[in-house]
């Protein structure tokens, strides 16, 4: 029986390429990239204070630009090459024809493929880290810090955990999207930084109204359904785990926004925008270690205690432990990304169901990889535990690498320039950082208040010559 013809393989479509494969892999990663350009570039220039739209906004574009030229130049093969050393590959350019269509070292895929594929990955942890330093980081330090933390944090992450020769990826570590690598890495590291490039103005500390709700709900879409490539690409195949991390993923993402508005309705009175969108991403972050190998109702459960358990650390937590409220975390990153990717961490420890890591991982000792209650239930409680066991390892390698690594480049790049702009730029916002502004409208985020209406005394106000004065 001969295959259709345009399935016959040739030149350009080898015997070992699946199309649909590499069709749907270049789909996901493009619907991943939107998650950052235009999707995270649009919210972090609307949720921030007027005069910060621009400098936040190009934080993130800026990000997306050098992580993409880092990582063909040593980036990906430091993450997924040859072995070096024990947590990383051997640093080396992704940029000869011969080797980017050669077979990837998984799926059905060129190597061009996965390059691609795996920088947004590593281009939008970048993103997430300027979260929590938006308002106030040199931007010359930021140029500096993108190569640096990229090439000395997210590899050995990344190689760690997603190469097959990485040492907890041999260990068994469930890590499906990213609940690690990108998240508790990004959320643990922008605290970090945050700590050592210091707090906002203090007024904006204390008044910090977003210049544009509706832009960062348009922003805050892109984002969940770009989603859709972010757990759904990485079976690296058009597999039914790929369907079924997808719906998992918006399950638990609705889940959560639902489960933080309640909570907010409950304790503060208002169905706060904001909120329902913090809600959502840490309904994201949380199911991304767990998409494809967990059950539906796990996804639920999940949802419930990602709208709730970050929720509550921000909420109250935040406000009462000391050391958190020295720490100016503009966008909450440090909640939204590393308590909630530990919690999908832990919890994936629990729920993790061993036939969907049977058809994620497709390999012949797939029985290891079953969460705890799994493990209850199969009687094999001693693999439950150790899988809980190497979540637990992983967390704790995470945060203790971010913590060490991105102190080191803070301090290196202070030797340099400054980490934090002078109080004058911090005042004057974009204009002075960039000699541009967003808007060409009066105001910063303040209400206007008119002199020309009946809240004030005098009314007309005082004339001199017969003429009405500007204020």
């Amino acid at each position: 029986m001969s295959l259709p013809q345009n399935l016959q393989p040739d030149e350009a479509s080898p015997e070992w390429l699946n199309k649909g494969d590499n069709a749907w892999q270049l789909t996901a990663a493009t619907l991943v990239g939107l998650q950052s350009v235009p999707g995270l570039v649009i919210l972090y220039g609307s949720i921030v204070k007027k005069k910060w739209a621009v400098n936040s906004s190009f934080m993130a574009l800026y990000a997306f630009a050098a992580v993409l030229v880092c990582w063909v130049g040593w980036g990906y093969r430091m993450s997924f090459g040859d072995k070096f050393i024990h947590f990383l590959g051997m640093p080396n350019v992704s940029l000869d024809a011969q080797y980017l269509i050669e077979r990837a070292f998984l799926g059905y895929l060129p190597n061009a493929t996965m390059i691609y594929f795996q920088f947004v990955f590593a281009a939008i942890t970048l993103i997430l880290v300027a979260g929590a330093l938006l308002g106030r980081m040199n931007f010359l330090a930021w140029m500096l810090f993108v190569p640096l933390w990229l090439t000395f944090s997210y590899t050995i992450t990344a190689y760690s955990m997603w190469c097959p020769d990485g040492w907890l990826a041999k260990h068994g570590i469930i890590d499906y999207s990213g609940g690690y690598v990108i998240h508790l890495s990004s959320g643990v590291a922008g605290f970090t930084a945050a700590y050592w490039v210091g707090p906002r103005a203090i007024r904006d500390r204390e008044r910090f109204p977003p210049n544009n709700i509706l832009l960062m709900l348009a922003g805050a879409g892109l984002l969940w359904m770009g989603w859709t490539g972010f757990n759904g690409g990485d079976p690296y195949t058009v597999s039914r785990d790929a369907s079924l991390a997808v719906l998992n993923t918006h399950v638990c993402t609705a889940t959560s926004l639902l489960t933080w508005l309640m909570l907010d309705i409950i304790f503060f009175g208002k169905p706060s925008v904001i909120g329902a969108t913090q809600g959502m991403i840490t309904g994201l972050v949380c199911i991304t270690p767990a998409a494809g190998v967990v059950q539906g109702w796990a996804a639920i459960l999940m949802g419930m205690m990602s709208g709730s358990i970050p929720w509550y650390t921000m909420m109250v937590l935040h406000k009462k432990i000391w050391f958190l409220k020295q720490v100016d975390d503009t966008m909450a990153v440090f909640h939204t990304h590393a308590v909630a990717g530990s919690l999908g961490g832990i919890l994936t420890g629990l729920f993790a169901v061993p036939k969907l890591n049977r058809l994620f991982y497709l390999v012949d000792d797939w029985q290891h990889y079953i969460g705890l209650f799994y493990g209850f239930h199969t009687g094999r409680t001693k693999a439950g535990f150790k899988q809980l066991g190497i979540q637990l390892l992983g967390i704790i390698f995470v945060v203790s690498l971010n913590i060490t690594i991105t102190s080191l480049i803070c301090l290196l790049i202070k030797l340099v320039v400054p980490l934090r702009l002078a109080e004058d730029e911090l005042q004057i916002g974009d204009d002075a950082i960039h000699g541009e502004e967003a808007y060409a409208l009066w105001g910063d985020g303040e209400k206007y208040e008119s002199k020309l209406n009946s809240v004030y005394e005098e009314f007309p106000p005082p004339t001199k010559g017969g003429e009405l004065q500007m204020a």
